[in-house]
């Protein structure tokens, strides 16, 4: 019996090849067809209509072969394109939270650090210039998994069958750029210890998107103590305006990614803002709190008197 079904398929797979070198044959009669996104999540749009088919070239040709094939596996296609586009998202939400070390290629020259044993560079993104968040690689980090949350609330949103692909892709192309900039800013050339971190940082990265999970149901007051504890550390001294903004911020984000369709996302077409183009919402006047303090809900209430 699965002698039987392994020949089956053997032939399946022969006959697909084969369609695979009619198609190439063929594409040399027809005009290539146009895309709108690379993953296989999207749809390709219909050729565009032509009295005479054009000469084939060797770039067409190897799309038409790539469609094809895309078409016939897409499972095994559509892992290929998630590589490629996690990659320039992670590269666009690590780029919000970037700092510099001057230090870090001359050998001879001691690295700044703080009271904590961090490595201190020097970064100018609202992160640190505003919020005043020191620019070390667990700063970094942070932020950086702040807006990988944001791309991951709405990965959760493709298909299932498609999602987990784009998670791990998502993942791992972080982690990567974690280690070299282990050993690139930070000198860290031992295996050993940056295994150590790596190991930490994923169980930060497990905590906290429970946490901001936690304060999307549970409300901004809940999602503020959860950026407070991991982004700024548990400063106390922390400006609560800007803490507001990052909040307002973060349900900006997932507002406009609902209104982004999958094919655009397949993309990579992300380009992040800093909560800074918040202040304006959060310093407005509370409606909320306005009627609340109308004088029928600010009299004092009657006293009750005691019974005898």
């Amino acid at each position: 019996m699965f002698k039987s079904t392994y020949l089956q398929r053997n032939l399946s797979t022969r006959q697909r090849i084969s369609n695979i070198r009619s198609a190439s044959t063929a594409s040399a009669s027809r005009p290539a067809s146009k895309h709108t996104t690379p993953s296989s999540i999207a749809q390709p749009l219909k050729p565009s209509p032509s009295s005479s088919p054009s000469k084939a070239t060797p770039t067409s040709t190897s799309k038409s072969i790539a469609q094809e094939i895309r078409n016939i596996a897409p499972s095994f296609t559509e892992t290929y394109v998630a590589y490629g586009v996690c990659e320039e998202l992670i590269k666009e939400c690590v780029r919000v939270a970037n700092y510099t070390i001057p230090q870090a290629s001359d050998l001879n020259t001691e690295i700044p650090k703080n009271d904590k044993g961090e490595d201190v560079g020097i970064g100018d993104s609202w992160w640190y210039k505003e919020l005043g968040l020191t620019p070390t690689f667990n700063t970094w980090a942070q932020i950086s998994f702040l807006h990988m949350y944001l791309l991951t609330v709405r990965l959760r949103c493709f298909p299932a069958e498609h999602a987990p692909i784009w998670h791990q892709h998502l993942t791992d192309h972080f982690f990567q750029l974690a280690e070299d900039r282990m050993v690139l800013l930070h000198r860290l050339n031992s295996r050993m210890i940056r295994n150590k971190y790596l190991k930490d940082l994923y169980i930060q990265w497990r905590g906290l998107t429970a946490a901001y999970d936690e304060g999307l149901m549970k409300g901004d007051a809940v999602l503020a103590a959860a950026v407070w504890r991991n982004v700024c550390k548990g400063d106390e001294n922390i400006d609560l305006q800007r803490l507001a903004e990052i909040v307002s911020y973060i349900r900006s984000v997932l507002a406009s990614f609902d209104s982004m369709s999958d094919q655009v996302l397949g993309q990579g077409d992300v380009v992040f803002g800093d909560p800074s183009s918040e202040e304006a919402v959060v310093s407005a006047p509370s409606a909320m709190l306005a009627a609340t303090t109308r004088p029928e809900f600010t009299k004092a209430p009657a006293k009750i008197a005691k019974k005898t």
